[in-house]
């Protein structure tokens, strides 16, 4: 069953065609990555499911009703943590809650039991300039979980961190989402990050983006932290020579 669903949506701002004709869907508990060049219009999809722009054709729909921008259905995670750096991280988890009007109490009650599985158990009180990297990472995707929304919005979430922990986040990351399978889209310029996570991955073409291609990605979990199988490597060439094909650019 889909649980978000966009037919021929386009956008454009102000001269500038963004969003040609995009058509995608996403089932429950489905992992699915946006991949496409920079500057194709992957966040614009992400402003569109969160009620920070309007589209200008097609249709957005989630359990087969119309996108309400009222209706709470995305919990979004942007390229950076987004930590408060003057709250503790047990306030800047319990953050979104609270905003949402849930008290306090009730909030850290919800937040606390997942401490430890999140590897924050005991940093409760530092402050975010206290922590490495990976550890504000994780804490940001506490906070974008624990809102129990349908469907989680991942922004290139490990693409500022360097090399090593970002390889360690994706393998932690992947371990928890096969535990609890949260509807997750990924928006993603790394491929071989996309074949490592997805289910399915769509590739966007140069702006105005349009969907050029919808691949499946039916290796066996887990795939991080074990050797990459060769389909794997094929497939990330695969998506590779898309994207080089149609950006023009050559290896």
């Amino acid at each position: 069953m889909s649980i978000l669903n966009m037919q021929g949506v386009g956008v454009t701002l102000g001269n500038t065609e963004v969003l040609a004709d995009i058509s995608m869907y996403l089932a429950q508990g489905e992992f699915v990555s946006i991949l496409a060049p920079s500057g194709a219009g992957k966040s614009t999809i992400f402003r569109l499911l969160t009620g920070a722009l309007r589209h200008d054709r097609g249709t957005i729909t989630c359990d087969d009703r119309l996108l309400d921008q009222n209706t709470p259905n995305f919990a979004f995670m942007p390229q950076r943590d987004a930590l408060m750096p003057w709250r503790r991280i047990l306030g800047n988890l319990t953050l979104g809650l609270e905003v949402q009007g849930m008290a306090r109490k009730d909030a850290r009650a919800r937040v606390v039991p997942l401490l430890s599985d999140f590897g924050l158990k005991g940093f409760e009180q530092h402050y975010p300039a206290q922590l490495s990297g990976g550890m504000r990472q994780r804490a940001a995707l506490l906070r974008t979980i624990i809102q129990t929304r349908p469907v989680q919005l991942l922004d290139e979430p490990f693409g500022a961190l360097d090399a090593l922990t970002r390889t360690q986040m994706q393998t932690w990351f992947e371990e928890r989402w096969r535990a609890a399978r949260w509807t997750t889209l990924l928006v993603t310029h790394d491929v071989r990050e996309a074949v490592a996570l997805s289910d399915r991955i769509y590739v966007l073409s140069r702006r105005p983006a349009r969907v050029i291609a919808e691949v499946a990605v039916p290796a066996a979990r887990p795939r991080l932290g074990q050797p990459v199988h060769a389909d794997a490597h094929a497939l990330e060439a695969h998506l590779l020579e898309i994207l080089l094909n149609q950006t023009g650019d050559t290896p």
